[in-house]
């Protein structure tokens, strides 16, 4: 069975994230969306709150997977027999920033990366902008799924 860990903070879960995911279902049996746990990190949404929103988002989808974790991605995929770690690129930037990554944990486990390039249409989205909208009470609807509704 072709596993494969879709790993973030997702906070919240954007389009392009749901994108990507819902392409990685069609490469993979299983997509394990796992949520890093950083206890130095300022979070918007609550782990609870980000949890459902990804669990909601795909409530009909029996391949994908939501959980939590802590420490390193490698770990994580180790004790969880987890081949693949599945990461979305937007631009080059995040090229450059996840290839570092990918080779670390290349050294640190057998893990390969497979990289998605996001769709035309969600490649400007990301998180920080997101939480920038919704902080100016700005119309945030059109970058996350239905799922993400945080003023209702």
């Amino acid at each position: 069975m072709k596993r494969a860990i879709f790993p973030g903070s997702f906070d919240p879960l954007t389009l392009g994230h749901y994108d990507i995911i819902q392409r990685g279902v069609t490469l993979f049996d299983e997509i394990i969306v796992a949520i890093g746990v950083n206890s130095t990190k300022k979070y918007m949404f609550s782990l609870e709150e980000r949890k459902a929103f990804i669990e909601k988002a795909f409530i009909n989808e029996p391949k994908i997977k939501v959980v939590t974790y802590k420490g390193l991605t490698v770990d994580f995929c180790k004790q969880n027999n987890v081949e693949f770690i599945l990461r979305g690129l937007r631009n080059p930037a995040d090229f450059e920033f996840e290839k570092a990554i990918a080779h670390t944990n290349r050294d640190l486990a057998p893990i390969e990366t497979v990289f998605l390039l996001t769709a035309a249409s969600t490649s400007y989205i990301a998180s920080s902008i997101v939480r920038e909208v919704i902080r100016n009470n700005g119309d945030y609807t059109k970058l996350v799924p239905h799922s993400v509704r945080v003023k209702e």
